[in-house]
């Protein structure tokens, strides 16, 4: 089964979308997208998400903690 993850970028609010499959964790979403794992926090409705987690949420907030120049 694929899976679709919606990440709001902050600051900035660019949108992305992550598509992978079942098991995938945020770690591998991060990885696609280009970030730096170390470099971001996960956020879902508020509550921050552990990067090693199989993804299951449709929507995450992906908070930046360092440059990305």
């Amino acid at each position: 089964m694929n899976i679709t993850l919606t990440c709001t970028v902050l600051p900035g609010n660019e949108q992305l979308q992550y598509h992978g499959a079942e098991g995938d964790t945020f770690e591998d979403a991060l990885l696609a997208l280009g970030f730096i794992p170390d470099t971001v926090l996960l956020f879902h409705n508020g509550i921050s998400l552990p990067q090693d987690k199989p993804i299951e949420e449709d929507a995450v907030e992906i908070i930046l903690t360092a440059s990305r120049g």
